[in-house]
């Protein structure tokens, strides 16, 4: 079981699964979601298309057509309003993306960081949920060894999941 911190582009990682943080909808985007759908290919966006969209929290799984990775997980952020609704939201989506990894038998998911983008959930609260509920779930509810990379746009991005890490006492990798 291990969390691997990293900066780069998640469209050419050759992982099990990428997560999209996708809209709901699930069509395509800006951000990461877009890089996404154009580096898969329109295949990618007609399967979605099937799939009637998806609300805050809840994670769909697609093939990854022209991806390095097999499969695209679709995971629908929460937009941070301040309200305080939107940690348990967020918690859900990487919970909900790892179940599906888990009964799909993958060993390697990829995410990036979920709604810190148009979103614009603050990324220091954002790294504090998406790191405390990778760990728990590689903990508790992983039932084989799985690599899970959080994958950071940019070099401060990163440097702010490292120093969540190390406050929470988290144990991770750092891929540079």
């Amino acid at each position: 079981m291990s969390i691997v911190l990293t900066q780069g582009d998640i469209t050419r990682l050759a992982v099990d699964a990428i997560v999209n943080a996708a809209n709901s909808s699930l069509l395509g985007g800006g951000g990461v979601d877009g890089a996404i759908h154009r580096a898969a290919g329109p295949e990618l966006k007609k399967e979605c298309a099937t799939l009637g969209g998806a609300k805050p929290g809840e994670a769909k799984i697609t093939h990854g057509y022209n991806l390095p990775a097999k499969w695209v997980i679709h995971t629908v952020g929460p937009i941070y309003r301040g309200r305080g609704d939107e940690a348990e939201t967020l918690g859900r989506c990487y919970e909900n993306s790892l179940c599906i990894a888990r009964s799909y038998g993958l060993v390697s998911i990829a995410f990036p960081s979920i709604s810190t983008g148009a979103y614009r959930y603050p990324i220091e609260e954002a790294s504090i949920v998406a790191l405390q509920k990778i760990d728990w779930f590689l903990r508790t509810c992983a039932y084989y060894p799985m690599k899970v990379l959080c994958v950071l746009h940019s070099a401060h991005d990163l440097e702010v999941y490292i120093q969540t890490a190390k406050k929470l006492g988290i144990t991770y990798e750092l891929q540079r």
